[in-house]
């Protein structure tokens, strides 16, 4: 695939001035600005090719590999060829015109859709494993868990044994039979109330979040399509662990912005997923944590889910968290991804496979008091 021309994107010719890159660069941000109507990998590239064309030490050498000295054409100031009108003098519509040609040939294709990503669920590991089918389990702090109903079933045998045997007793032998009946008795009692205390923490779950399992909703910006991409990959296939609970827009803690695309709670676990939309190709992270595009170093787009992962570990101290980006191809091509970092890049195959069997590790607890907490964040309720 063709690379981006930055002269190009910029509308002007390689003998530009740097007064005419700097006016280019402030014309062309005018117009594709997300907040003005453009689109966020357009602006991205942008913003790099003039960070390139206004460094003379980089311009020259973007010169020598993509503007070698045959194409470039030296004459007297006298005969120097007209210049073309500089953007930042053309009309706002021809500036926008011209981005969105720039994009769709060079760039991120803001006319392209990758569409609805469907996972080949043969692959998928934990898709069929036992236990994937229980029922939900509340389940709060301090819950009783099953030691107690071992203890009881043990206590059940002892007190029962000597009747179906009609075993003699002495008298210490009876006394001590009738002290494991009482702790029996007492243990019955103790869990009996723990059950019904669990059916009011199932009751309570109930009423208060209904029988919903996912809660926000993801943006509906143009430039959010990878968001709701990733919503329906996360309702589609993740929803299928019976205590997986759904979160869309959540703010760190102290904040009142979406700083997190998605959340997917699943018991004790937590995963905070962002979505992007990337030029093809494969990608990997390296030792710094920065992301490479096809083995050179990628500066189209980065993320914040390492500030995410750190205020979320900090606000669930009792919850183990981990990050993914889900990135999705901007034009027609194909996204692969490799390696194994803190905060991996993934393909939404990889996605599924990779997270889902990590929260699949216990796939019918809903942890109440963190589900709750979880649930505070989402922006907007």
């Amino acid at each position: 695939m063709r690379e981006v021309d930055y002269y190009e994107l910029l509308g002007l010719r390689p003998e530009a001035s740097a007064a005419e890159i700097k006016a280019a660069y402030r014309g062309l941000a005018k117009v594709m600005h997300p907040d003005t109507g453009g689109t966020a990998g357009t602006f991205r590239l942008l913003q790099q090719a003039y960070a390139t064309l206004s460094d003379p030490s980089l311009r020259a050498g973007y010169d020598r590999v993509e503007h070698p000295p045959a194409r470039t054409v030296t004459t007297s100031p006298a005969r120097q060829a007209p210049v073309r009108q500089s953007p930042a003098r053309q009309s706002p519509a021809r500036q926008a015109r011209q981005s969105r040609r720039a994009a769709r040939e060079f760039g991120e294709d803001p006319e392209f859709s990758p569409g609805s990503p469907r996972i080949d669920t043969d692959a998928v590991g934990w898709w069929d494993q036992p236990g994937i089918a229980e029922r939900v389990r509340h389940a709060e702090p301090g819950g009783p868990g099953h030691s107690p109903l071992v203890a009881s079933l043990a206590g059940v045998v002892l007190l029962v044994l000597p009747l179906l045997f009609r075993a003699g007793f002495s008298v210490p032998l009876l006394v001590v039979w009738l002290l494991v009946a009482a702790a029996t008795a007492a243990l019955i009692q103790r869990l009996s109330r723990r059950h019904l205390d669990a059916v009011r923490v199932g009751r309570s779950f109930t009423a208060e979040f209904g029988t919903r399992r996912e809660f926000g909703t993801p943006g509906t910006e143009r430039d959010q399509l990878a968001e709701r991409l990733t919503a329906d990959l996360l309702s589609r296939y993740l929803t299928r662990l019976p205590g997986a609970m759904v979160f869309h827009g959540l703010a760190w803690p102290g904040s009142v912005f979406a700083d997190i695309d998605h959340a997917v709670l699943c018991g004790k676990r937590l995963v905070l997923v962002e979505s992007k939309l990337w030029l093809p190709g494969d990608y990997t992270t390296d030792e710094d944590g920065g992301f490479r595009r096809n083995g050179r170093q990628f500066r189209g787009g980065g993320t914040r889910l390492a500030e995410s992962l750190t205020a979320y570990e900090d606000f669930l101290p009792d919850v183990d968290v981990c990050a993914a980006l889900v990135v999705y191809p901007s034009r027609a091509g194909e996204v692969t991804t490799a390696g194994d970092a803190v905060i991996p890049p993934m393909t939404p195959q990889r996605f599924i496979e990779e997270i889902g069997g990590w929260l699949a590790e216990d796939p019918s607890t809903v942890d109440v008091g963190t589900a709750r907490k979880v649930r505070d964040q989402v922006v907007g309720g």
